[in-house]
């Protein structure tokens, strides 16, 4: 089911950007002169925060010292992203850091008249932030999306690329201040030191090593291309 809804997207963007006519002759797509994929908001990526927030259905370790009933229990954020909490009562999670929401649950139990609490709160399970690999990887699938996630590290976490797979055909593709973008990487090229291990940010689609990924620059890839750089684009609506 997984891999239809994604294959699925992959065609719409493909389909999309058919009959149009953009920079570097290739359908749909317009190559910008930059060396990396911005980060979702516009900023550049290397730079960027990349704190972990809570979101939804996240589950965490939560530890407030001689409180029985919190003492080193976990806890699942619902689908808004509050946590119920014994004593606290329900907390507002929702895109806190761990250390912001620490100081939320400690104000709560303040409130419930316990003194000097001293809370701390640990992740157990990313669910809400997540990057998705899928393409020619040993095990596809979504992947948490932590604040040192690069795409080496990712395809290491989907155990590595297949036997046959297309070391310089890795596409990424970002939304980056409400405009769909895309770039080409050449795994083997990271790997030398040509060029940096690209960060990734929640809600990344990485494709590696497909045909249909790659096809979108088609008319702008030229031989030598990505050994010193990847290609990074527009997609146009």
């Amino acid at each position: 089911m997984r891999r239809t809804i994604l294959a699925a997207a992959l065609l719409m963007a493909l389909s999309a950007c058919a009959g149009q006519k953009a920079l570097g002759g290739s359908p749909g797509i317009s190559v910008v002169s930059e060396s990396s994929l911005r980060a979702p908001d516009g900023s550049a990526a290397e730079a960027a925060d990349r704190t972990y927030r809570v979101g939804p259905r996240d589950r965490l370790l939560v530890d407030v010292f001689g409180i029985e009933e919190l003492k080193a229990r976990e806890f699942e954020t619902d689908g808004t992203g509050q946590l119920a909490l014994p004593l606290a009562g329900r907390v507002e999670a929702n895109n806190l850091t761990l250390a912001q929401l620490e100081g939320e649950v400690a104000a709560k139990l303040k409130q419930a008249h316990v003194r000097n609490p001293q809370v701390s709160i640990n992740v157990m399970e990313i669910t809400s932030r997540t990057v998705t690999v899928d393409g020619s990887v040993r095990e596809p699938g979504p992947y948490p999306a932590v604040s040192d996630l690069t795409l080496m590290r990712l395809v290491a976490r989907a155990k590595g690329v297949t036997e046959y797979a297309k070391l310089d055909d890795v596409v990424v593709f970002r939304t980056v201040d409400g405009q769909q973008m895309v770039a080409l990487y050449n795994l083997g090229a990271i790997r030398r030191g040509a060029y940096d291990d690209p960060p990734l940010f929640a809600d990344d689609v990485v494709v590696v090593g497909e045909s249909q990924g790659r096809r979108l620059f088609q008319s702008i890839v030229q031989a030598g291309a990505l050994v010193t750089a990847p290609i990074v684009a527009l997609l146009q609506r």
